[in-house]
């Protein structure tokens, strides 16, 4: 945090993909209770390290989760993937879970992806279980955005914000001001009948600020006509 002038938010990979390293037969002396254990309290260890040095938020990396979808659709391995998760998060107070955030999406390795035709309403149900207040969701990509914000409408608890992503990593083009835009204001649309959520949404825009300048002015031009008008101008404005 020496050098950071904006918030940081540090990533750090989850309890449920580490718990994949222990071998199928048992380690001599060793075993997976014993594994699980250390497991969970490094990771205690490592989120508890990054708050006390200053990160704004913690991202608990759960790409594994679409993909157990594809290995095993019975859901099983999903569920133990969030049990265990939810092990780690428990460990947290209320005040410190504000402060960490889970992040899914369906890979990112080499220029391809290892899970993108899971339908998100396999995952997104169960996400939601996760003891995390904030929620990091690879959207850009999606062949159908509005399917999936539905679902996180309907799944996303009281206490849980949810950031979507707004650039596709594993696509060369880059993607235009107008089109980061356009889906912000997909998002914002999306929950506009639900007044339990506004709030939440229209604070999501304060994500916007890691947007290029020519992004956050198409934003806030379009914002004013949008139903969110005086709350993204106050939060999107006063930073330009």
């Amino acid at each position: 945090m020496r050098y950071a002038h904006v918030p940081v938010k540090q990533a750090v990979i989850s309890p449920s993909a580490l718990s994949l390293m222990y071998p199928a037969e048992s380690i001599p002396n060793y075993s997976r209770e014993q594994f699980i254990n250390d497991l969970l309290n490094e990771h205690e260890t490592e989120i508890r390290r990054c708050l006390k040095k200053g990160a704004h938020k913690v991202q608990v990396d759960f790409t594994e989760g679409r993909l157990a979808v594809k290995i095993d659709p019975s859901g099983n391995l999903l569920n133990s993937f969030i049990d265990l998760n939810n092990l780690a998060l428990s460990r947290f107070s209320a005040e410190e879970r504000r402060r960490i955030g889970v992040h899914t999406c369906p890979g990112n390795d080499f220029d391809s992806t290892h899970s993108a035709d899971v339908d998100y309403a396999e995952l997104l149900p169960s996400l939601f279980e996760l003891k995390a207040c904030n929620f990091y969701i690879a959207m850009a990509g999606e062949p159908d955005r509005g399917h999936a914000l539905k679902i996180i409408q309907k799944y996303r608890k009281s206490d849980q914000r949810v950031f979507v992503g707004v650039t596709a990593p594993a696509d060369p083009r880059i993607e235009t001001a107008e089109e980061v835009r356009d889906m912000v204001l997909e998002a914002l649309t999306t929950y506009r009948l639900s007044a339990s959520v506004r709030l939440t949404t229209a604070d999501s825009l304060l994500s916007a600020m890691t947007l290029p300048r020519a992004a956050r002015l198409l934003l806030l031009r379009s914002a004013r006509a949008c139903w969110a008008t005086k709350l993204a101008e106050k939060r999107i404005g006063s930073e330009l």
